[in-house]
């Protein structure tokens, strides 16, 4: 969900269940047949040994890391370090789209050819499940990782059943932007809840400097930004999605609430409508040229709104806050990017150690003073000067606190699909909110329960 763009990691719609589900079977079926008539338990460099550990390799040599559109363009300049200093071993980027589910898509189209293209893959934490489970990607040696260091719920995104297959790059949770020059104008603190937004919204457009600016958007695309946005909705209303012992629960007054909201928003004007269509970058750039006074956004889009070369209206005039909610604060979704390396990937020791490099302290400190990328390492949101020069990490460390993990469930694309079919059919009126709520509830559970 998704923090350059590349790095919260959120457009095509996942395949659908039925199809999807049974071209799973299939390919399950096939390859345990082939497993069995070989004697070989399928596995590799990668896979466990006999004690319960992850292998290692020695190959070395170049290798690849493909990744969400790098929409920041500094990306290179941290390959760059590690392939002047391993000039026998550098490390290519492949950029896939903008676009979540599009990078899901060709991530899964890569492993089910087993092809060698991508060896290490920067992954939306929510996916982790699903890769590990399907055996296209390796467990990690954990104890090779500082990961004492890092956010425990960071760390545990990359975990699958007490083993960790990914390390995080980054993190991610959703903050509020605001214009506080028009906020200051009508003498407003940024507001704890909806309903504060809305009559702050009121009051900026009957300001001369408030004509023609549109109060509110986030990430409504039919895409997993919606996925996103309608579960930080329910959990800011005080409901969830999933519930902790793996149960759908989006058929409660909290979930209604919460997606009514949304539903109400786009109806009376406090989302425009052109925000149906809103991805992360749309409506950064919205934001950037003046059009939008609060903006739902990850932390990278605080460097560029800031940039002084005159690609953004706003810079110095907005200030970032915890997302409303129905009754104060709200949550948001925990996003980032987790690194993992593919079971079908050459050079993997290579690989092993460009991980070590490119997810340790000192780059998560480049990328969060580059980027404004969210760092996955405690110490950094309470040291003082990066505090002064990003006056947001108390509020975003705040935010990391209370959080909330997308539905882990195994086969994410149904679930994610479920929820998005459903949110885009109550947002665009085509469906009332109960009966989208109902149908969800019915998909989300089927997907959660598909063996």
């Amino acid at each position: 969900m998704s923090s350059l763009r590349m790095v919260f990691g959120v457009g095509q719609t996942p395949p659908g269940h039925g199809g999807a589900r049974q071209r799973r079977r299939a390919a399950a079926a096939i390859a345990a047949m082939v497993c069995a008539s070989l004697l070989a338990g399928c596995g590799d460099s990668g896979s466990g040994d006999s004690k319960g550990g992850p292998k290692k390799s020695n190959d070395r040599g170049p290798i690849t890391l493909a990744t969400g559109k790098d929409t920041t363009g500094t990306l290179q300049g941290q390959l760059d370090r590690w392939n002047k200093q391993h000039p026998s071993e550098k490390v290519t980027l492949v950029e896939l789209p903008e676009s979540a589910d599009q990078q899901r898509q060709q991530f899964i189209q890569n492993a089910q050819t087993k092809s060698d293209a991508y060896t290490v893959l920067n992954l939306d934490p929510i996916w982790v499940a699903e890769f590990a489970a399907n055996q296209w990607i390796d467990e990690l040696p954990a104890k090779e990782f500082p990961l004492d260091k890092m956010i425990p719920a960071v760390v545990k995104t990359g975990d699958y059943f007490g083993k960790q297959y990914a390390i995080p790059f980054n993190t991610n949770a959703g903050l509020l932007f605001y214009r506080k020059d028009l906020l200051d104008k009508i003498g407003a603190e940024p507001p704890a809840t909806w309903a504060e937004m809305k009559q702050d919204c009121a009051k900026v457009q009957q300001l001369p400097e408030g004509k023609g600016i549109d109060c509110y958007a986030g990430q409504f695309d039919k895409y997993e930004g919606l996925t996103v946005n309608f579960s930080e909705a329910v959990a800011s209303a005080g409901g969830s999605v999933v519930d902790a012992k793996g149960k759908a629960t989006v058929d409660t007054d909290a979930a209604k609430k919460g997606l009514q909201f949304l539903v109400d928003g786009f109806k009376d004007g406090t989302i425009p409508k052109q925000a149906a269509t809103y991805e992360e970058e749309d409506g950064r750039r919205a934001f950037q040229s003046g059009k939008l006074l609060f903006h739902r956004q990850w932390p990278y889009q605080w460097t560029l709104a800031n940039a002084k070369d005159g690609s953004s209206k706003v810079a110095g005039k907005f200030a970032v806050a915890p997302l409303p909610g129905l009754s104060g604060p709200g949550r948001s979704s925990l996003g980032g990017l987790d690194l993992a390396i593919s079971k079908f990937a050459k050079n993997k020791a290579t690989a092993l150690d460009f991980i070590k490099f490119f997810s340790d302290e000192d780059n998560a400190r480049t990328n969060l003073k580059v980027t404004s990328a969210a760092p996955p390492y405690t110490d950094l949101y309470d040291d003082p000067a990066l505090r002064k020069q990003f006056p947001y990490l108390d509020t975003l460390k705040q935010s990391l606190a209370t959080a909330t993990p997308r539905p882990v469930v195994v086969h994410y694309g149904d679930a994610t699909a479920a929820i998005q079919e459903s949110a885009a059919a109550a947002l665009n009126g085509s469906k009332s909110v109960d009966d989208a709520l109902a149908d969800m509830q019915k998909n989300l559970s089927a997907a959660i329960s598909e063996k």
